[in-house]
C-alpha cells in the first residue's frame, strides 16, 4: 500500500488531475484506510485531496492555512491562476454554460440526448460523469454573444480560450469548448450557483438567449454525497484565495460583464 500511496501522489502532483476511473484513484475513493494515508501525506506537505462526486476528475489543492505563506498574501486575489480579470470572466461564463446545465443532468440523471421524458427508476442510476451530461459551447456562438464584453472577439480567441485550455480548464474541439479537467473540480459549484442562477450573470446569460436552469433544490442524499470532500476553488501553486475572498472577486468579475455591455 505504501507505495501505492506514493505512486498517487507523485503522479497528481505531477499531472496536475487525474481520471476517477484510474485504478489507484478508485481505490483512494473507496478504501477508507487507503485514503487516509493519502490525505495524511497530502496534508504533511500542506496539500488537500480535491474530490467532487460530480467531477470526473480529482485533483490537490493548497490548505487554507498555508495559502498566504505560498502565494504571498492577497496580492494573488486580482490574478488566480495568473489570468486577467476578462479571463476570469470568460472562465465563469464558460462554467455556467457548461456545468450549471450538467448538474441539472446529472441531479436528474439524463443525459445530453435524452429528449426529456422522465425515466421513473432514472433516481436509482448512478451520477453519470463525461460528455454524456456535459454539452458543448460554440465558440461562434460564444464570442457574437460576449466577445465584446470581454476583451475583444480576436483576444478571447487567440489568447484567453487557449489559456483556459492549457490551464486544464477547457478542451477546444472542432470549434467547439468542452468541460476541461479542472473545470467542475476548482470552481465550488454551492458557491457559484446560487450568485450566478440569482444574481447578474443570469441576467446577462439570459439576454444572450443563453437559459440558464432554475436552482435545483437538492435533497439531503445528494448534498450528502459531497461529504468533507466537496469541491474547492484551490490549486497547487497555482490557486484561488479563501472562500469570503474569491467569493467577492467572483462577483466583481461577473459585475464587470454586465457593466461593459
Amino acid at each position: 500500500m505504501d507505495q501505492d500511496i506514493t505512486s498517487l501522489t507523485a503522479r497528481l502532483l505531477a499531472h496536475r488531475w487525474l481520471p476517477r476511473n484510474d485504478s489507484q484513484v478508485r481505490r483512494a475513493l473507496v478504501d477508507e484506510s487507503f485514503r487516509s494515508e493519502l490525505e495524511a501525506r497530502l496534508a504533511a506537505v500542506g496539500l488537500v485531496l480535491l474530490d467532487n462526486p460530480f467531477a470526473e476528475h480529482v485533483a490537490v489543492g493548497l490548505q487554507d492555512e498555508v495559502m498566504d505563506a505560498v502565494l504571498g498574501g492577497r496580492e494573488y486575489q486580482a490574478s488566480t491562476m495568473g489570468l486577467t480579470r476578462d479571463e476570469i470572466a470568460l472562465l465563469i461564463v464558460i462554467w455556467a454554460l457548461i456545468v450549471l446545465p450538467k448538474r441539472e443532468r446529472q441531479l436528474g440523471r439524463r443525459q445530453v440526448t435524452d429528449d426529456g421524458q422522465n425515466d421513473m427508476f432514472g433516481q436509482e442510476k448512478p451520477i453519470e460523469h463525461g460528455e454524456a451530461v456535459s454539452g458543448a459551447v460554440s465558440e461562434a456562438s460564444l464570442l457574437a454573444d460576449f466577445g465584446a464584453q470581454l476583451g475583444g472577439r480576436t483576444r478571447v480567441r487567440n489568447f484567453a480560450l487557449g489559456k483556459l485550455a492549457r490551464l486544464g480548464f477547457i478542451e477546444r474541439r472542432n470549434n467547439y469548448i468542452y468541460e476541461g479537467p479542472l473545470l467542475d473540480v476548482l470552481l465550488d459549484y454551492r458557491v457559484l450557483a446560487d450568485r450566478i442562477i440569482n444574481g447578474t450573470l443570469a441576467d446577462v446569460l439570459a439576454s444572450a438567449g443563453h437559459a440558464v436552469p432554475v436552482q435545483n433544490e437538492l435533497d439531503e442524499d445528494v448534498l450528502d454525497s459531497y461529504g468533507d470532500d466537496a469541491p474547492q476553488t484551490t490549486a497547487v501553486a497555482q490557486s484561488a484565495p479563501e472562500e469570503d475572498a474569491s467569493d467577492t472577486h467572483v462577483i466583481d468579475e461577473i459585475d464587470d460583464i454586465e457593466a461593459r455591455r
